[in-house]
């Protein structure tokens, strides 16, 4: 219990909130170079040809956004269910209990927005990965380090079975050419994700071992301090870790060509994203007055992360697939630039509409809507009795 003193006990830190609606707008950073290819999910695999300035600058933005996003949403999904876990411990409640209702709940989610919505989503994931830590975020130091070495083990083991393939020929990245995304109708695209669940569930599945390392890694940062006041030596050893070693072997990947793929984008952009979660609290520490249209909109989207995640999806496909706009065809030849500005004007729209549901209402459309099925089996229950939390702590986590 001594690990558990050091960090912050407010049910609600500021600074959390703007590091996940940082992460999740910079999750559509990676995602929008998919829905802007009019090849659709085959652009994950796409190679971009250095040697103009606008393919330099394509590359450029693709690295900076490339798996890092993904992986500090993964380490604030380990901090958040440390902070389920604290709450449970402060009012007494069962352990796991009801939080593997809200992980199934959190996987429904996920399956809908993948069949509906977007190949890649990686809520099931999460939901999968946070109902395996939820048995292991009470255990001793000594399990969760063994844990965590474990499945890093298992990701680094599988990475590099990967990426020899793909070096020794025997394996290939390349996506396979399709006219469902430019031309094709809605129907036939959900058609596509439920016919080829294999292929475009695969990262979900692979990614699972990173994601058990990865929450059991935010949640220990959370107890040593990582957003306390004192923690800035902990944030310092953090980004010397992520940018001082991450960003330069990163860079070298980046520009190494399809071979290095794996490595690029699930191997080393964690390291990066440790670094982040050194910054990103420092930089808001060191902040003074009121905070402005940015942070209160990056504060906003993070505590309507769900909404924000699924529906920047959906307004993307609409934009650029054939069934939508189909801005991607249209559009293709003002690549990257047109692709950046779709991504910041995504993100303006959603830093301003989640500040003004935010004015009028407690929390995000999706998680008023998950928040009423979480207690719809509970509803003979008083308040108090739901895992000894109220509706209102409830929200806070």
């Amino acid at each position: 219990m001594t690990a558990l003193q050091h960090a912050p006990t407010s049910s609600r830190i500021a600074a959390i909130d703007v590091v996940r609606g940082l992460a999740i707008l910079g999750t559509l950073g990676t995602n929008i170079w998919i829905f802007t290819d009019p090849d659709g999910p085959a652009g994950l695999l796409t190679v971009v040809e250095t040697g103009t300035i606008t393919a330099n600058v394509e590359a450029a933005i693709r690295f900076l956004a490339n798996g890092k996003f993904l992986a500090l949403l993964t380490l604030l999904f380990g901090i958040g269910l440390e902070l389920q876990y604290r709450s449970a411990l402060r009012r007494r409640g069962r352990w796991p209990g009801w939080y593997l209702w809200r992980a199934a709940l959190l996987f429904g989610e996920g399956l809908m927005h993948y069949v509906l919505i977007f190949e890649f989503d990686v809520l099931m994931s999460y939901a999968v990965t946070s109902m395996l830590v939820a048995y292991l975020i009470g255990r001793s130091e000594r399990v969760i380090r063994g844990w965590t070495v474990a499945t890093v083990s298992l990701h680094v083991a599988f990475l590099s079975v990967v990426t020899f393939g793909l070096l020794t020929g025997h394996a290939s990245m390349n996506g396979t050419h399709s006219d469902r995304y430019a031309s094709g109708s809605y129907l036939e695209q959900v058609l596509a994700r439920l016919t080829g669940w294999g292929a475009f569930r695969a990262e979900a599945i692979f990614i699972i071992p990173m994601s058990v390392a990865l929450f059991l890694i935010g949640a220990r940062l959370y107890r040593a301090g990582v957003f306390a006041p004192e923690g800035q030596r902990l944030r310092n050893r953090l980004m010397l870790f992520g940018f001082g070693v991450g960003v330069p072997l990163n860079l070298v990947t980046a520009y190494a060509g399809p071979d290095w793929f794996m490595v690029d984008r699930y191997l080393l952009p964690p390291t990066i994203a440790l670094g982040l979660l050194g910054l990103i609290p420092a930089v808001l520490g060191a902040m003074r007055g009121a905070p402005g249209f940015v942070r209160r909109g990056l504060t906003a989207v993070g505590r309507t992360a769900l909404s924000c995640y699924v529906f920047q999806n959906l307004v993307a496909t609409i934009l650029c697939y054939g069934w939508g706009f189909g801005l991607a065809v249209r559009f293709d030849w003002a690549r990257p630039w047109w692709v950046i500005a779709a991504w910041a004007a995504i993100c303006a729209t959603f830093l301003t509409l989640s500040t003004w549901w935010l004015r009028h209402f407690e929390r995000g459309p999706l998680e008023a809507a998950w928040n009423w099925a979480y207690r719809l089996p509970q509803r003979k229950k008083t308040p108090e009795s739901i895992d000894g939390r109220s509706p209102r702590d409830i929200s806070r986590c």
